[in-house]
């Protein structure tokens, strides 16, 4: 369904072409991986460890999952994440000694409270779950893959294209970060 080499339309395309999923469905934590179509942040998270998202329920979601150098997950306050400036800076901040240094250091911006929450929101045309940061303009907006993966497409207030990413519920046990 996916491929390397994607475009932003034809991600709309399938996205569009999926059911809506309930905030009940999202519950539990979910391995992402970026959806390449030419977004200046693509393979941006996973360089920088990114390991998923958490929704303990609709008002308890940590956004921002990420795996340290030694494989420990932890969650990232958002409050940290200066996304503006990290979607025009991506394409400088995508190297690998970035990325291995925030792998050692990213346990300093450790969130120690939720930082978004779940609701139903109507968005091209449909009413489906929808993360809501507490902190930062963004939305990310899901749709149903399957039983254990879900296509969620992130609007970033004044990003002209939608990234896009694939969330896989993660096997282990559903528990809090």
């Amino acid at each position: 369904m996916f491929f390397a080499g994607s475009t932003t339309a034809a991600a709309l395309a399938t996205f569009d072409s999926l059911p809506a999923v309930s905030v009940e469905r999202m519950l539990g934590r979910w391995r992402g991986e970026g959806v390449p179509t030419g977004h200046r942040l693509d393979g941006l998270l996973e360089r920088f460890g990114w390991y998923g998202k958490a929704f303990a329920s609709a008002e308890d979601v940590q956004p921002l999952l990420f795996a340290d150098a030694h494989g420990a997950i932890y969650p990232i306050d958002p409050r940290y994440v200066p996304m503006q400036l990290v979607a025009r800076a991506a394409g400088a901040l995508n190297h690998a000694a970035i990325g291995a240094l925030f792998r050692r250091v990213g346990w300093l911006a450790r969130a120690r409270s939720p930082g978004a929450r779940l609701r139903m929101t109507q968005y091209r045309g449909l009413a489906t779950a929808t993360m809501i940061y507490d902190r930062l303009p963004i939305c990310d907006v899901f749709r149903l893959v399957d039983d254990d993966t879900v296509l969620g497409l992130m609007d970033l207030r004044g990003e002209p294209q939608p990234f896009f990413f694939l969330l896989r519920r993660d096997p282990g046990p559903r528990r809090r970060v």
